[in-house]
């Protein structure tokens, strides 16, 4: 790394997609007459988000050498995103997602990513220097069904750790994409205790901890050794566990359109509050619980906002936008 690189707040592994949004909802796929490409992929969207609100992102992914590929790329560009590190193959298309919502935003997903770019990471995409720029490593599952992504992610993870910086797992499990629903268990249970921060959804507390208890679920990763474990609860906001204690936040109530990507909008924000607060674990650890508490609220504002937009990026909010939500210190200047 040379003295003149520039300093990243968050560095986002995983995959990228592109995800196709419906002109209207309340149909099947089938009926829907015609579709919209966005950015897509967990790790893509948080990465976005974070640089909305002010932070340096980068992203870790492959894409196909294809126009799909193409798109992704240049969009994260626009955001401000770190593509440097995005690695384009002609050996597998990007995936593709075509979502469709019912009435209540809900979603129901059909993926054309069988094979896909997004699942060839591999050591290859592990630079060291890039990594020894960033203060938190942030990952997740979906793109690591192979062996050769595993190995890949664990490095980034060990490198992250060795430099005294912080690593954040938001798994984003989408169970119906592995051949043996165990496969992500095994490789979460490796992995989990190697983080700092974590946040389940409800729905995956049962798979990841065995539990559908909120306070359980915490419990269960803090015995692991993640130091902040969080827990998100939909409407009725998330909930984390600090020096032995349950401390629930709410959400905003606000009309839901569709839920793609609140999850990746409360992750991209509580990132940013952690990164502007905290230089690193050691310093987390100081962290007094009223201070959390800001930070998990801020960060269930934002994840209402993307509801109330059709689509995961759409509704992630510029700083601006959300500035008086946030705590004083986090406020753009």
């Amino acid at each position: 790394m040379t003295d003149s690189a520039p300093r990243l707040d968050v560095v986002c592994m995983g995959e990228t997609l592109v995800d196709f949004l419906p002109a209207e909802s309340g149909c099947r796929v089938r009926e829907v007459s015609s579709w919209s490409p966005c950015i897509g992929g967990s790790l893509a969207n948080v990465s976005v988000g974070l640089a909305r609100l002010g932070a340096r992102s980068g992203l870790v992914s492959v894409l196909g050498s294809d126009e799909f590929g193409h798109l992704l790329r240049e969009r994260l560009a626009a955001e401000g995103v770190d593509v440097s590190h995005v690695r384009q193959t002609k050996e597998a298309r990007t995936g593709l997602v075509f979502i469709s919502l019912d009435a209540r935003g809900e979603r129901s997903f059909t993926y054309f990513r069988t094979r896909s770019a997004e699942f060839l990471l591999g050591e290859q995409d592990v630079d060291p220097d890039f990594l020894a720029r960033t203060r938190v490593f942030h990952w997740g599952s979906n793109a690591l069904h192979l062996p050769e992504a595993r190995v890949a992610v664990q490095k980034a993870i060990e490198r992250v750790r060795e430099a005294g910086n912080f690593v954040s797992c938001d798994p984003n499990l989408r169970l119906h994409a592995w051949a043996d629903p165990r496969e992500p268990k095994g490789i979460l249970e490796r992995l989990l205790p190697l983080c700092h921060v974590v946040k389940l959804s409800e729905e995956e507390m049962e798979i990841v901890v065995g539990t559908q208890d909120p306070h359980a679920a915490l419990e269960a990763l803090s015995r692991m050794g993640v130091t902040l474990p969080v827990v998100t609860l939909g409407e009725k906001g998330a909930a984390f566990l600090w020096r032995g204690e349950v401390v629930h936040v709410p959400a905003p109530t606000v009309r839901v359109l569709d839920t793609t990507g609140a999850g990746d909008g409360f992750v991209s924000s509580l990132l940013f509050g952690l990164t502007r607060r905290y230089p690193d674990p050691r310093a987390l650890l100081g962290a007094s619980r009223e201070s959390l508490t800001e930070l998990a609220t801020f960060a269930c504002v934002v994840g209402s906002r993307v509801v109330e937009r059709l689509g995961a990026v759409a509704g992630l909010p510029l700083a601006a936008e959300v500035a008086q939500h946030m705590p004083a210190d986090l406020r753009p200047r």
